[in-house]
Formats: structure tokens, C-alpha cells, sequence
């Protein structure tokens, strides 16, 4: 992972570059800058995967400096350092993904470095794992260490469970860190909701059945489970059936 230095405080800088050569994780800091001007012209120049971007500078701030990496093709990831846990909202809203509070401490920053891709967006469309418009082709979850992936055309249901996503696929189970919304509006082409914590991959979709308690479950291919469809998804989950 190539990352990007962003801070108008050389020892700020210093200190990150410290922190990431401690981890020893197939990290490498390819640059610096000392304002978000320069920090765009260094995330091109050097095709960084990543900047760790400070928000308080002179001229652009870390927010508009981040609103301008997300011009760039393709963007980096940008998390933002502050020491003003304040802006963690306005981060988000800035497609930012993740941030840091000063000082930043080696266990913080690793855990937010192990949540980020490794590779950039060009590289995962060779791979396949995305397509060129930019959607991924698998699903990921970290477990010990390691990464377990499933195909998006493996899954045969997404059901929210508490704070995780239970993710169903022909080899068995994952848990994801993810929204069921998120994943809704990602793959409107893969999946399709039957219940408010539910959805089901629409080939795999084949048709429904009464409970004994009288409650409509969707048969899925491949799967012996049945998921209750809500009456509130019915009627469309019906069409769907009758015109698939």
C-alpha cells in the first residue's frame, strides 16, 4: 500500500512515517506534503493508494483537499488525521474513510490500515474483483489476520443481524461489516429485498411457499433454508416471480 504523508507539521509527518515503518506490513510512505495543493499534485505524481491527510492546514483544508482527491482517476483513500474529533462527521460525509485523532496512536492507526483494500482500484478491475464501473465482484471479511472472499455471484443471501451482515454463499457463511442497505444499492442488478433485514440474489430466486403458521417463505436454488418474505415485499416479490 502506497501511502501519502499530508501535514504542515514536519514532525507530524515524522511521526506518522515512524508509526508506519513500526508495523512492518507491506506499508510504504512514497511522499509528503506540507498543504493540500501539493498534496493532490503528490497523490497523481506518486499513484498513492492512500493519504493520511491533516485537516488543519494553511490554504485548503483536509475536507476540500479530500473533495479534490476524489477527483483524481482513480482516487486514493483518504483518512483524516485531526485533532478535532468534531470533523469525524463531516469526514464521512466526504466520502473519507476513516479518521485519526492526534496523537495517533501504532494499535489505531494499524487497526484502520488493516480495514482499507490493499490494492488500487486498476489493479482490482485486472484482478477481477471489480468491474470497470467501479462495483465490486467480491465481498471480503477479515478473520485473524486473514481475508476470506466470496464472489457476489456465490452469494445466495445477505440477512442484518445486530451489527453484521450474515453472508450466505454454496461454501457456507461469512460475517461482513456492512450495511444491508449499502449492499442493496450496490448490487440492485444481484439482489432483491423480501424482508426489511433481508435480501436474496435474484437468480437464485425461484419461488415461494406457505408456512404452517401461514407466513410466505422464498425458495431459493441450492439452499435448503426458507426466509420469510414480509407483506410488505410480497406483492413485488410475486411479480418479480410471474415476470421473472
Amino acid at each position: 500500500m502506497k501511502i501519502l504523508l499530508v501535514d504542515d507539521e514536519a514532525p507530524a509527518r515524522e511521526r506518522l512515517r515512524r508509526l508506519i515503518d513500526e508495523l512492518d506490513e507491506g506499508y510504504a510512505v512514497v511522499g509528503e506534503a506540507a498543504n493540500g495543493e501539493d498534496a493532490v499534485a503528490a497523490a497523481r505524481d506518486h499513484d498513492a493508494d492512500l493519504v493520511l491527510l491533516d485537516q488543519k492546514m494553511p490554504g485548503m483544508s483536509g475536507l476540500e483537499t479530500a473533495a479534490a482527491l476524489a477527483d483524481l482517476d482513480p482516487p486514493p483513500a483518504v483518512v483524516l488525521v485531526t485533532a478535532y474529533p468534531e470533523y469525524a462527521l463531516d469526514a464521512f460525509e466526504h466520502n473519507v474513510a476513516d479518521y485519526l485523532v492526534k496523537p495517533v496512536r501504532r494499535e489505531r492507526l494499524q487497526a484502520t490500515l488493516e480495514r482499507l483494500p490493499r490494492t488500487t482500484r486498476p489493479q482490482r478491475v485486472a484482478s477481477g474483483q471489480e468491474d470497470p464501473s467501479g462495483r465490486r465482484r467480491h465481498l471480503s471479511a477479515h478473520y485473524r489476520g486473514g481475508v476470506q472472499t466470496v464472489g457476489v455471484e456465490e452469494v445466495l443471501y445477505l440477512l442484518a443481524e445486530q451489527k453484521y451482515v450474515t453472508v450466505r454463499h454454496g461454501g457456507g457463511r461469512m460475517l461482513i461489516d456492512e450495511s444491508l442497505k449499502s449492499l442493496e444499492q450496490e448490487f440492485p442488478e444481484h439482489f432483491v429485498r423480501i424482508h426489511r433485514n433481508a435480501l436474496v440474489a435474484i437468480e437464485q430466486l425461484v419461488g415461494l411457499e406457505k408456512a404452517a403458521d401461514g407466513a410466505t417463505l422464498a425458495v431459493l436454488a441450492g439452499c435448503e433454508e426458507r426466509l420469510p418474505v414480509s407483506r410488505r415485499h410480497l406483492p413485488e416479490i410475486r411479480r418479480f416471480l410471474r415476470h421473472g
